[in-house]
């Protein structure tokens, strides 16, 4: 199983960025995937999920309707385009298999299994 995230980097506040998580080694296509973030010093957010086919998603309150998950199942490839970035969204993003449990009113429940090795935004001016 691996998975690679990549697209982070250094962008100025108010900027925008696409991250890419390759995957193989396993059916993509059957698994919920997530993306989750962890900033210096604090421990790990969970920022988005989207189901097995991609018409249902999730996110955090702190990224809702500034990010965007989707995915390609024929491509094998995880996606999550942010824009309008903050510098609070400075962290270190990890793109995760897990299923996904949805709860009223709350965020999903998320049963992780495989991570990759996380691709670093940096939001600075």
């Amino acid at each position: 199983v691996r998975l690679v995230e990549s697209g982070g980097g250094m962008v100025q506040p108010g900027g925008s960025l696409r991250l890419t998580c390759a995957t193989s080694g396993f059916t993509f296509s059957t698994y919920d995937m997530s993306w989750v973030r962890q900033a210096p010093g604090k421990g790990p957010e969970w920022v988005s999920a989207i189901n097995t086919g991609g018409g249902i998603t999730y996110y955090a309150d702190s990224v809702k309707g500034r990010f965007t998950i989707s995915r390609d199942n024929a491509k094998n490839t995880l996606y999550m385009q942010m824009n309008s970035l903050k510098p609070e969204d400075t962290a270190l993003y990890y793109c995760a298999t897990g299923a996904i449990y949805p709860n009223r009113g709350v965020g999903p429940t998320i049963t992780y299994d495989y991570w990759g090795q996380g691709t670093q935004v940096t939001v600075s001016s």
